[in-house]
């Protein structure tokens, strides 16, 4: 019964809410798109200007695609260079040369240079967009593979009102593996990002789209993908085969090693946190029932009744649940969302930068503070402690 009405909310609550937040993510990318640069470097407020003089030696933009922003542009172009790529910057302004290296506008020593590609420099002299292409010009569809008729959904759907027909591209030759918006003559027009798993996080706009991940999801398709196209990179594949089948033969775990080194530092150490719990909790547990003479299955299912485990279990399922919720809310509530987080940014050290992490501890100490009392019968023992048996075996 327990598994038909799991089943049964999966299909009928989660299935159409995860539909509804790939479609608010979803992104159609045209093959030419213009990030602003503000948004590159991280900054809103950065001002990058190009030097005095150097606009004269660029070419004029001429391209048929068009930024939104309407003006005579000139192009810069930015080569790939062994220098630290500019990735945050702080408010401000600053001076760009002719190779893209980023200097205070006070003076000063280079902080580092643009990532290479193509920089359109308006009248004014600032640099203002990144131009990218997303696929080549040549890429065409093939007519055999193409599925049924498909219009723009969502906030992109007053843009375009044309209709095209849906290719599945499964491989990367000539072109990004994707599903395309294509045209009656084959000609690729939009990449279908999705909003969960998607890749790009602005639309052409350049208003910003929250995107959704489901790593696991991923690493299967990574998988299913190889094996069924033979390219599967079958020397990792038993390296990894040999790896476990040494640590077994040295009794440690090959799955708990394997999980340890396929998620990250930051998933993995919460993991860390939660076994020492455990740990400590269970050498409680052997302690009050030395006397009762117990074996080492009793001793482990009484470890697995703790009320530290229904916790740490409601911390999971309730981590999950909060996710999806926030998740949903951020649909109607985004530009609150937006507003919330520009003023924290500003007014709260906490909330960004080499402090952040301190906030972000303070609620996870006093969860495991609690996890432990509670681990440890100290507080919300409820029936289970008040058992004569138990009491008399403390």
């Amino acid at each position: 019964m327990a598994i038909l009405v799991g089943a049964l909310t999966s299909a009928l609550v989660l299935g159409p809410i995860l539909l509804q937040l790939n479609k608010s993510g979803t992104i159609y990318v045209p093959r030419i798109t213009f990030t602003a640069t503000d948004k590159l470097v991280g900054a809103e407020d950065a001002v990058l200007t190009l030097a005095p003089g150097a606009s004269s030696a660029l070419q004029p933009f001429t391209g048929e695609e068009r930024p939104r922003q309407e003006g005579n542009y000139r192009v810069l172009q930015v080569s790939k260079s062994d220098k630290t790529a500019v990735e945050s910057l702080k408010s401000g302004e600053y001076i760009v040369d002719e190779s893209g290296v980023v200097t205070p506008k006070g003076g000063g020593a280079p902080i580092g240079v643009l990532k290479p590609g193509e920089y359109l420099v308006g009248e004014d002299g600032r640099v203002a967009y990144r131009r990218e292409t997303n696929w080549p010009a040549e890429l065409r569809a093939v007519p055999t593979e193409l599925g049924r008729e498909e219009r723009l959904e969502g906030a992109q759907a007053g843009d375009d009102a044309n209709t095209y027909h849906v290719w599945q591209k499964t491989t990367t030759e000539n072109g990004p593996a994707a599903r395309y918006l294509v045209n009656n003559q084959g000609v690729p027009v939009y990449i279908v990002d999705p909003g969960i798993n998607g890749v790009f996080e602005r639309r052409p706009d350049g208003s910003s789209v929250q995107k959704f991940t489901a790593p696991k999801a991923t690493l299967m398709s990574y998988i299913i993908k190889g094996i069924l196209s033979g390219r599967l990179p079958w020397g990792l594949v038993l390296l990894g085969v040999f790896i476990a089948i040494v640590l077994e033969l040295s009794g440690i775990p090959s799955l708990a090693f394997a999980v340890g080194v396929y998620l990250p530092l930051s998933t993995s150490s919460p993991i860390f946190v939660g076994g020492m719990i455990r740990w400590l909790v269970d050498k409680y547990t052997r302690r009050k029932f030395a006397g009762a003479n117990m074996t080492e299955e009793q001793l482990v299912a009484e470890g697995d009744k703790s009320n530290g485990v229904l916790l740490s279990s409601g911390y999971i399922a309730g981590g999950t649940l909060a996710g999806v919720i926030f998740a949903f809310m951020n649909i109607p509530l985004k530009d609150k969302l937006d507003q919330f987080e520009k003023w924290a940014t500003a007014h709260n050290p906490f909330f960004e930068g080499p402090w952040s992490d301190v906030l972000a501890m303070i609620p996870f100490i006093l969860l495991t503070v609690l996890l432990y009392i509670v681990g440890r019968e100290m507080w919300l023992s409820g029936r289970r402690a008040r058992d004569p048996i138990v009491r008399d075996l403390k």
